[in-house]
C-alpha cells in the first residue's frame, strides 16, 4: 500500500535543520542535543539488558545448549529489521519515529497501533528491567522486600530522565559504557577459564555443549520454542531510531548505529552465551524448571568459585538492567509524548518542560515500574516470566508493523527516487518479507508455550482496544 500523491513525505536536505515542531502547552519542541556517540550507547543500554543477563536462563532451560542456534536466529532477524528501519529513520528523522512513518505509507490506523503497541511493551519491558535489578540487589541482602527494592530502583531511573535529554544521554553512554566494558572483560575472563583453567581448576573446554543429552536434549524443536524468550533479549533496539528526533546528525547517527548494533549485539550474545554454557552444566544453569532466580552469568563465577568475579559481575548486569530500564522509559515517553502531539492521545501529554522533557509522558509511561511493584507486592509467582512473554508479544506486533511500513516506503522511494537522501538497502523489500515470516514463526510459538499463549491473549486484546479507541478518535476528529 502506497502512499497518497499529496501525503507522501519528501527526505529533506542533509544539513536541513530539523528541529521537531513545538508540542502544545509546551516550552518549545524536543532538543537536539543527543550525540552520535550517544545516540549508539543508547541503543545498546536498552538492548543490553535483562533479555541477556537474567533471561536466557529461561531460554537455557527450553531448548539446553542449542539455545546459541536460537540467539543466531534471533540476531539475523533483528539485523534485517534494524538496517531497513535504519534506512526509514535516515530518510524520516521524525518526532514519533516508526510510527510516524506507518502513519504516512500505511495510513493513521497503522501509526496509531504501532506507537501504542510500543509504549505498551516498552512500559512491560520498563517493568521486567525493574524487576530483574530488584533481583540482583536481593542477591546481595535477600533481606529487602522485593517492592522496597523496585520502588529505589524506579526513583534512580526516572531522575535520570527527568532533569534534561542532554543528562540522559550522557548517563546512558556512562551506564552503556560500563555494561560493554565489563562484557568484555567477561568474555575475556571465561575464555580464559575455558581455555586454560586456573592453577587449581582444570580448563571444562566445549564438552559440556555435547554433554548430558548433546547439543539438542529436548529435541530440534526447542531451538523454535526458546525463540518466545531469545527475541525479548534483542528488543530494544528502535529507541535509536525514536532517538533521532533528539539527535544532532539524524543522518550519520542512524545510518551507522543500527548497523554496529546489529552485528555487536549478535557478537556479545552469541559468544558469552557459548562460553556461560561451555563453563557450567546447562541444567545448573537452568535451574532444573525454568526458574530464573539469579542471572547465569553470576552462577559462572560463583559455581567455578571466584566469589569476588561473581559480586562484580552482580554490580555489573545490576548496571545493565538499570541501563536498559533507562532507555526504555526514554524511548516510551517519546512515543507518548509524539501521540498527545498529534491529538490521538489526552493532550497534556505533549507537554514539554522547559529543558524540552515530556514530563507528563515520562510520568505516564512508569506504569510498568508501579504495576511490577504491586505484582511484587503481592508476591505473584513467576513475575518476570510473565512480564517478558506480554512484553515480546506486543513487540513482535510492532515489528510486523515496521517491516509492513518500508515494503511501502521502499515501494514509494522506488517510484520517486529524486525525493530521497542517504543510504538504502539492496534487496529491502525481499528482506522484509523473510524477516516478516520469520516474525510470525516466533508469534506461533504461542501454540505451544503457555506464557507466549496468555501473552497472546492480552496482546490481542490491548490491539483490539486500540483499534476502538482509534475509531472513537477518529470519528470524534472528523468534521
Amino acid at each position: 500500500m502506497t502512499a497518497s500523491s499529496e501525503s507522501a513525505p519528501t527526505a529533506p536536505p542533509a544539513d536541513a535543520d530539523e528541529t521537531a515542531r513545538p508540542a502544545p502547552g509546551g516550552e518549545g519542541g524536543l532538543v537536539r542535543s543527543l550525540t552520535h556517540r550517544q545516540t549508539t550507547m543508547i541503543g545498546l543500554g536498552s538492548a543490553l539488558g535483562t533479555g541477556l543477563f537474567l533471561g536466557s536462563g529461561s531460554a537455557i532451560s527450553v531448548a539446553g545448549p542449542a539455545v546459541i542456534v536460537s540467539y543466531a536466529i534471533g540476531a539475523v532477524l533483528v539485523a534485517i529489521i534494524a538496517v531497513l528501519l535504519g534506512e526509514m529513520s535516515a530518510a524520516h528523522p521524525v518526532q514519533g519515529s516508526f510510527g510516524t512513518v506507518a502513519h504516512r505509507y500505511l495510513g493513521p490506523r497503522a501509526g496509531f497501533l504501532s506507537r501504542w503497541l510500543y509504549w505498551f511493551s516498552a512500559v512491560v519491558v520498563i517493568g521486567t528491567e525493574v524487576v530483574a535489578s530488584a533481583l540482583y540487589i536481593r542477591w546481595w541482602w535477600p533481606e529487602v522486600p522485593m517492592s522496597a527494592a523496585i520502588l529505589v530502583i524506579a526513583a534512580v531511573v526516572l531522575a535520570v530522565n527527568v532533569i534534561s535529554v542532554k543528562s540522559f544521554g550522557t548517563t546512558e553512554f556512562w551506564l552503556s559504557t560500563v555494561k560493554v566494558v565489563a562484557l568484555c572483560a567477561f568474555v575475556l575472563c571465561a575464555a580464559l577459564l575455558v581455555v586454560f583453567g586456573l592453577p587449581d581448576t582444570e580448563a571444562t573446554g566445549f564438552a559440556r555443549l555435547t554433554d548430558d543429552g548433546g547439543f539438542l536434549p529436548h529435541g530440534a524443536g526447542s531451538i523454535w520454542l526458546a525463540m518466545s524468550v531469545v527475541m525479548f533479549a534483542y528488543a530494544g533496539f528502535e529507541v535509536v531510531a525514536i532517538a533521532s528526533a533528539e539527535a544532532a546528525d539524524p543522518q550519520r547517527t542512524i545510518r551507522t548505529a543500527m548497523r554496529q548494533l546489529a552485528w555487536r549485539l549478535a557478537f556479545f550474545y552469541l559468544l558469552s552465551l557459548t562460553l556461560v554454557l561451555a563453563l557450567i552444566p546447562w541444567r545448573t544453569l537452568a535451574g532444573g524448571d525454568g526458574s530464573v532466580e539469579s542471572s547465569p552469568f553470576v552462577r559462572v563465577f560463583t559455581e567455578v568459585g571466584v566469589p569476588a568475579a561473581a559480586t562484580v559481575t552482580n554490580a555489573v548486569v545490576l548496571i545493565a538492567a538499570m541501563s536498559a530500564a533507562n532507555a526504555h522509559l526514554y524511548g516510551a515517553s517519546r512515543l507518548l509524548h509524539s501521540l498527545g502531539d498529534d491529538g490521538l492521545a489526552p493532550a497534556p501529554l505533549a507537554r514539554l518542560s522547559r529543558r524540552g522533557v515530556p514530563a507528563p509522558a515520562l510520568a505516564a509511561s512508569t506504569l510498568g515500574i508501579a504495576a511490577a511493584a504491586l505484582l511484587a507486592f503481592y508476591d505473584v509467582s513467576g513475575l518476570f516470566g510473565i512480564l517478558m512473554s506480554i512484553a515480546i508479544f506486543a513487540v513482535l506486533l510492532v515489528w510486523l508493523l515496521i517491516l509492513a511500513s518500508y515494503v511501502a516506503f521502499h515501494r514509494h522511494r522506488k517510484a520517486h527516487p529524486e525525493e530521497f537522501t542517504g543510504f538504502s538497502v539492496p534487496g529491502g523489500d525481499k528482506l522484509a518479507v523473510v524477516a516478516t515470516v520469520g516474525v510470525l514463526a516466533v508469534a506461533a510459538t504461542a501454540v505451544e508455550v503457555p506464557d507466549m499463549r496468555q501473552a497472546a491473549g492480552i496482546g490481542l486484546a490491548f490491539t483490539a482496544l486500540l483499534l476502538a479507541c482509534h475509531a472513537l478518535t477518529a470519528r470524534r476528529r472528523r468534521p
